[in-house]
């Protein structure tokens, strides 16, 4: 189901009276039903014959506008501009471009709208915010989206849980009537079991609260006990007849049931429903003593508005409140849900987004600009309906950014923090101005920051994913630190590090022995470590040269050695060049057992044949 059916289902649509014509009568009648297939098809009818003007365009630009079609509204919206329209339509046209990424398009006719109506809080916001995009863009991800099992292949939005049950409304019942709107199946209202891990059972409709009107979405008290949902007017005989185009005007109402003995009582109307204003999308709050509800009733800042009104303890109703134009603007505000927590969550095409309607929360209890969610809550495309279940830590979103309305989890990031202390290994110091990294799973820098005075770099980052850390500083040894899956808070890091220590003669570079494993010629962790204190040396001075000498115990035959040695010697000069000195600055052989450090004949000690197993690093120049 359509944003347009969401927001309300029957809307009073003004029309241009003095350009219909005999040519255009029988369109504006359909137009005028709201069956926009239809009119859209005989507005097309006209195109063909050559009876277009740049009012079939804008009544074409209309009808996909309520249709939710971007691209064809879009089309008849740039060929009625080609002659002045109302301020209105320019700001739908310019909708329309944001819902298809056309973002300087969309404010070069925002500018025109806004010239139009300069008062226009719309048009104040755009002003303000003339850079509105690349903020919206740079906010930090709040949830993960995920499409969810139950869709069907029609509309299904407005998800909501309570305890196990997911309870939405659907479009799929193909034996309902066909809505002209959208040409789909009136609503009805499902329920499915959640059984965690993205598990849901095949959906079943409530019939207690079905009927053949539209009906959802609800929101339930929270024992479970009370259940408010929309429905349409007709069934309380709640409409107005326009004798002139023979239709019966109906509005979306309210209404309330009860469960008994484990089933939904029947439905009552709540007492402030009328048949001149709609008010549906119900959300009551953690006491059940306040219900939100979006409606389009006198003392509404623009379209559709947020209300809410008090729940008396006797069942009585207090008098509905508009909840102000910090929320509420002249465009339309609409799916309200209220957390346990006070805050807000509501969807709004007014308010400054990415297009068409975006999400947005506001702390009741704080004086404070609504927020909007950013991505990838919103799109360019209708996404509304968010609710969110604390206990299972799970949210809902409804969204045609495929295309159809569809309900996706909305699983909240999981913020956490590694603090990297960088210290010397020998004395403890705290490192200042260190290079620190953090890498993802797959090895991709994520940041990369220099320490503070006390050694540290913070950094923010998702839980439950691994990490890695590496410290970067001269005269110091690199080193990598593993981050394991965290939980959400702070996770210290103590980075130690230790100071390059070689000895430099005339000849030769001093190192640690470059131990290898017995009849192994792969550099160990150990070995690694040294190795980068001669890259560091050599990094300081391009000038140097160095040649590698291998050696082995006397453990195997002299060929075998030999050649061992050497593989030792290529895998010493591959290390080295691995870390960017150019292979013109390091050459290596391997001696084999021809030069022992401790001359044990057949009597070395493990010790002894572990010294003979050995790399010197000899200076060439």
């Amino acid at each position: 189901m359509k944003k347009n059916t969401l927001l309300l289902f029957f809307v009073l649509v003004s029309i241009s009276l003095s350009a219909q014509n005999k040519d255009t009568k029988d369109a504006d009648k359909l137009f005028e039903s709201y069956d926009y297939v239809e009119a859209a098809k005989e507005y097309l009818s006209l195109v063909e014959k050559g009876n277009s003007n740049t009012y079939v365009s804008k009544q074409l630009g209309d009808s996909y506008y309520y249709m939710r079609n971007t691209i064809e509204a879009e089309k008849w919206y740039a060929k009625a501009v080609q002659t002045k329209q109302d301020p209105e339509t320019y700001y739908r046209y310019a909708q329309m471009l944001k819902s298809n990424g056309k973002y300087t398009e969309a404010d070069s006719q925002m500018k025109t709208f806004a010239a139009l109506a300069p008062d226009d809080q719309r048009a104040k916001q755009f002003n303000k915010n003339p850079d509105y995009l690349s903020k919206l863009l740079k906010r930090d991800k709040l949830f993960v989206i995920d499409k969810i099992s139950v869709n069907s292949e029609r509309s299904d939005f407005g998800a909501i849980l309570y305890g196990d049950i997911l309870y939405f409304s659907s479009a799929r019942n193909e034996n309902n009537k066909i809505y002209s709107w959208n040409n789909e199946p009136f609503l009805d209202i499902y329920q499915s079991t959640y059984s965690g891990g993205g598990n849901y059972s095949e959906a079943v409709p409530v019939t207690e609260l079905n009927s053949r009107f539209h009906e959802g979405p609800v929101t339930m008290t929270k024992d479970g006990s009370v259940v408010y949902f929309s429905s349409e007017s007709f069934k309380d005989k709640l409409f107005v007849k326009d004798k002139t185009h023979k239709l019966k005007f109906g509005q979306v109402n309210l209404y309330k049931s009860v469960k008994e003995n484990g089933k939904w009582g029947a439905s009552t109307p709540l007492p402030f429903n009328s048949k001149s204003y709609s008010m549906g999308n119900p959300s009551i709050d953690a006491d059940g003593k306040v219900l939100y509800f979006a409606s389009n009733m006198p003392g509404s800042v623009g379209g559709t508005d947020i209300w809410k009104v008090t729940v008396n303890n006797d069942g009585t109703y207090g008098a509905p409140e508009n909840l102000g134009n910090k929320i509420n603007t002249a465009g339309d505000e609409n799916f309200p849900f209220v957390t346990d927590d006070a805050v807000l969550y509501f969807s709004s095409n007014g308010l400054t987004g990415f297009g068409s309607l975006d999400v947005f929360s506001v702390d009741l209890n704080k004086d404070e600009e609504p927020y909007n969610l950013g991505k990838p809550v919103n799109t360019e495309k209708d996404d509304f309906a968010f609710t969110f279940n604390k206990e299972k830590n799970i949210g809902y979103l409804s969204s045609n950014r495929s295309g159809v309305d569809h309900i996706y989890s909305s699983i909240p990031v999981c913020k956490g923090q590694i603090l990297s202390v960088v210290k010397n290994a020998k004395t403890g110091e705290l490192l200042a101005n260190s290079r620190v990294v953090v890498l993802d799973a797959t090895n991709t820098v994520l940041d990369t920051q220099m320490s503070n005075m006390n050694g540290e770099v913070l950094y923010d980052v998702e839980c439950q994913k691994p990490y890695t850390i590496e410290i970067f500083k001269d005269g110091y040894i690199s080193k990598s630190f593993p981050v394991a899956k965290i939980s959400q808070g702070k996770v210290t890091v103590d980075a130690v590090i230790d100071p390059i220590e070689v000895i430099v003669t005339e000849t030769e570079i001093i190192l640690n022995p470059i131990y290898f494993e017995y009849n192994k010629s792969n550099i160990t962790k150990k070995g690694a470590a040294e190795l980068d204190k001669l890259v560091y040396v050599m990094s300081q001075n391009d000038k140097l040269k160095i040649y590698v000498k291998a050696h082995t115990d006397s453990r195997g035959t002299d060929e075998f050695n030999l050649n061992l040695s050497e593989r030792r010697a290529n895998s010493t000069v591959a290390y080295i060049v691995s870390k960017g000195i150019s292979v013109d600055k390091i050459t290596g052989k391997g001696f084999g057992e021809s030069e022992f450090k401790v001359d044990c004949q057949e009597n070395c000690t493990e010790e002894e044949h572990a010294l003979n197993r050995r790399s010197e690093f000899m200076i060439v120049k």
